[in-house]
């Protein structure tokens, strides 16, 4: 069996679906984090299948995941730097009380 184009996009699809799924309806940070980066990762296998499966096999999809794979690693530590902020202050990650950082 050859593994095309469609079997990398319907895993695409599959595992951004789940981190979607999984960033809306969870209200835990951290869960919420590793959901979004999930939907990241889904989109870094769409742009290297994109990338292997065109005409000419440019490498643009390859460099496209490396800065995508740096923005989500600062994405992450900005991220958990709040969450730790916040754990710090009120003793609970629970998403429905990140209203009251404004005060």
């Amino acid at each position: 069996m050859d593994i095309g184009l469609t079997h990398y996009l319907v895993l695409a699809v599959l595992l951004f679906g789940i981190g979607l799924y999984g960033a809306l309806s969870r209200r835990h940070a951290i869960v919420i984090l590793m959901c979004i980066e999930l939907m990241l990762n889904a989109a870094n296998i769409m742009l290297v299948a994109f990338s292997k499966y065109t005409a000419y096999h440019q490498f643009d999809g390859q460099a496209l995941v490396m800065f995508c794979f740096v923005v989500a690693a600062a994405e992450v530590s900005v991220g958990l730097a709040i969450i730790i902020t916040f754990y710090r202050r009120r003793k609970n990650i629970d998403i429905r009380d990140v209203n009251l950082l404004k005060w």
